[in-house]
C-alpha cells in the first residue's frame, strides 16, 4: 500500500496542507532577505582619501573643498576623484591646469576613507573600511554566509532524518534568529563573520526542512503547485527587500529588519505536524495515526478515519531494516542512487552558481541598485508561475534542462554586448535572471521527489550543500574582472550550460509516486 492512496482518502490537498504551506511561507520570507543582504549591507559608497587630516588651516585655509581635492587626489577616467589613490605631495599647479597629470607620484590612501552617506547611511563597507586592497574581505563576508549555509544543509538534513522534521525547524527557527540579530551589533570584522557563518549554518534549516515536509503532506497532482508557492515565497521576499533596503539603510537594523519575521515563525511553528510520511517510515505508526486523524478532521474527510489503523499504517512500508537509521552513506551504497547523488549535486550546483551569479551584480550595469534588485525580483513571478504550467505540459526534466540552457545563453549574449549600452544589458541579465530563477523553482521540487522517503532529507542537505557550495563561489567568481572583465560572465555561462547538460541524465518524475525506499530507486527508476 503507498502512502499516497491514505492521502487520497483524506484529502491530499485540503486546510490541513494550505495551514502547512501558509506556516512555511512567513519563516521561508527572510531566506530570501538573509542571501541577498549582501548586496546592500556591504554596497561600496563612492569614497576617496581622508584628507582632512592635512587640513592644518593653514595652507588650506584659503582652498574650497573641491580645490582640496584638486591638489590631494587624482582624477579617474571617468573624472570622479580617485578611490584608493593620493598625490605624494600637494600639487597646487593643477589649479591651474587640472588636466596635467602625467606621471605625478601617488600613494595610497593614507588616513582611511571618506565614504558618500547619500545611499547608505551605513555598510560593512564604511564600517570597517573594507576597499581598495581591502575589496576581498568585503566580497568575503558573503561567502563566510553561505559557508556556513553550506554545512548547515548538511547538518540539518541528517538531524532533520534522525529526530523529525518539526523539531530540527524550530531549532532552525531559534538559532537562526539568534545569531542573526546578534550579528547586528558586532563590534568587529572577525566578530561579524563568525555570526554571519553560524547564521548561515542555522537558517539554512528552515528552507530544507520546510520543503521536504510540506512536499511529504501533500498528493501527487498538487506536488507541483506546492513547489511553485514554496518558490513564490522566495519571490516575495525579494520583492519586499528591495523597499526594505530602501528604507532602512544602516546595515545594522536592515539585519534587525529582516530577521524579525522569524519571531512569528517561532509562534506559529505549534501548529505545524511532524511529517507521517516520516513517522511510518521510522516506526512511529502512533504519532503517524494522529497526525493523519488531524488532518482527516481538518480536510472534513472524517469518515476516513476509521480506515486510520496502525496495522494498515504499518503495511505502506516495508524494508529490510526498519529501526536502522539512515545516513549519507546510504546516497552512495547502490549504483542508481551513487548516480541520483552525483548528478543531481551537480546540477543543483550549476543552479546556485549561475543564479547568485546574477543576483549578486546588481551593481555591474551601472544602474540604480534598488531598481534593479526589484527588477530581478519581480522576473521571478512570471518564471515560476510558467514553471507551473511546464512542469506538467513538457515535465520536470525537460523544464530544468531548458532553463538551464536558456540563463546560459543570456549570459553568453552579455559578453558581447557593448559596456555602454547599459539598459540593454540589464534587460537582458533579467532575463537570464528569469530563467534562472525558473531553473531553482524546479530543481527543489524535482529534487525532493527523485529521492526516496527514508533518505530524503539527507539527499536534499546534500543537494543544499552543493548549492550553497556553489553560492559560496559565486561572489569569487565576480572578483575575476579584475583578470578580464567578460570572465565572471563566461565562467558563469559555462556553469549553466554544464546543468543543462547534465540534468538530462535524470529520470522523469512527472505523474509518479514518491520512492519511499532505496530499493524502489534500483528496481522502479
Amino acid at each position: 500500500m503507498k502512502f499516497e492512496n491514505i492521502l487520497a482518502n483524506i484529502n491530499g490537498f485540503g486546510r490541513f496542507q494550505i495551514m502547512i504551506i501558509a506556516i512555511s511561507f512567513i519563516s521561508r520570507f527572510t531566506m530570501p532577505c538573509h542571501f541577498m543582504l549582501n548586496n546592500f549591507i556591504a554596497a561600496v559608497p563612492a569614497h576617496h582619501c581622508d584628507i582632512s587630516s592635512l587640513d592644518d588651516g593653514g595652507i588650506f585655509r584659503n582652498l574650497s573643498q573641491a580645490e582640496r581635492l584638486a591638489v590631494l587626489i587624482p582624477l579617474q577616467a571617468d573624472g570622479t576623484p580617485h578611490s584608493c589613490q593620493m598625490f605624494a605631495d600637494p600639487q597646487y599647479h593643477l589649479l591651474l591646469n587640472s588636466s596635467d597629470m602625467t606621471e605625478l607620484p601617488t600613494v595610497p590612501c593614507q588616513n582611511g576613507w571618506v565614504y558618500d552617506k547619500s545611499t547608505f547611511k551605513s555598510t560593512l563597507t564604511s564600517q570597517w573600511d573594507l576597499v581598495c586592497d581591502r575589496r576581498g574581505k568585503n566580497k568575503a563576508t558573503a561567502t563566510i554566509f553561505f559557508v556556513g549555509v553550506m554545512f548547515g544543509a548538511v547538518s540539518f538534513g541528517s538531524l532533520s532524518d534522525r529526530f523529525g522534521r518539526r523539531i530540527m525547524l524550530l531549532v532552525s527557527y531559534v538559532s537562526g534568529m539568534f545569531f542573526a540579530v546578534t550579528s547586528a551589533f558586532s563590534t568587529s570584522y572577525v566578530m561579524f563573520c563568525m555570526l554571519r557563518f553560524f547564521t548561515g549554518f542555522c537558517i539554512t534549516g528552515i528552507v530544507i526542512v520546510s520543503t521536504v515536509l510540506t512536499v511529504e503532506w501533500v498528493d501527487i497532482e498538487h506536488r507541483k503547485l506546492v513547489g511553485v508557492l514554496d518558490s513564490l515565497s522566495w519571490t516575495f521576499g525579494n520583492t519586499i527587500f528591495a523597499a526594505i533596503a530602501y528604507f532602512v539603510t544602516d546595515w545594522r537594523w536592515l539585519i534587525v529588519s529582516v530577521s524579525s519575521p522569524l519571531t512569528l515563525a517561532i509562534i506559529t511553528w505549534r501548529w505545524m505536524p511532524e511529517s507521517a510520511r516520516w513517522l511510518i517510515a521510522n516506526g512511529k505508526l502512533e504519532q503517524a495515526q494522529k497526525y493523519l486523524k488531524m488532518c482527516a478532521k481538518m480536510n472534513r474527510t472524517e469518515e476516513f478515519i476509521h480506515t486510520l489503523k496502525t496495522e494498515t499504517l504499518s503495511t505502506i512500508v516495508v524494508t529490510e531494516k526498519r529501526d536502522r537509521p539512515y545516513s549519507y552513506l546510504d546516497l552512495i551504497r547502490t549504483a542508481k542512487m551513487r548516480k541520483l547523488a552525483l548528478c543531481t549535486g551537480i546540477v543543483w550546483f550549476c543552479v546556485a552558481t549561475s543564479f547568485y551569479g546574477i543576483s549578486f551584480n546588481i551593481t555591474g550595469f551601472g544602474l540604480n541598485i534598488y531598481l534593479t534588485q526589484f527588477t530581478y525580483a519581480l522576473i521571478e513571478l512570471p518564471a515560476k508561475v510558467s514553471v507551473y504550467y511546464l512542469l506538467d505540459k513538457i515535465g520536470r526534466r525537460r523544464t530544468e534542462v531548458g532553463t538551464l540552457l536558456m540563463a546560459g545563453v543570456c549570459l553568453g549574449i552579455n559578453i558581447v554586448i557593448p559596456k555602454d549600452m547599459s539598459v540593454v544589458r540589464t534587460v537582458v541579465a533579467v532575463i537570464g535572471k528569469g530563467f534562472s530563477s525558473a531553473s531553482f523553482a524546479t530543481i527543489v521540487l524535482y529534487s525532493s521527489e527523485l529521492y526516496p522517503t527514508v533518505v530524503r532529507q539527507n539527499g536534499m542537505g546534500y543537494n543544499s550543500f552543493m548549492a550553497r557550495t556553489g553560492v559560496a563561489v559565486a561572489p569569487l567568481i565576480l572578483l575575476l574582472d579584475e583578470l578580464w572583465k567578460d570572465l565572471p560572465q563566461v565562467v558563469l555561462c559555462s556553469v549553466a550550460v554544464l546543468g543543462g547538460v547534465v540534468a538530462r541524465t535524470l529520470s522523469e518524475t512527472r505523474n509518479r509516486c514518491l520512492p519511499e525506499t532505496i530499493e524502489d530507486i534500483e528496481q522502479h527508476w
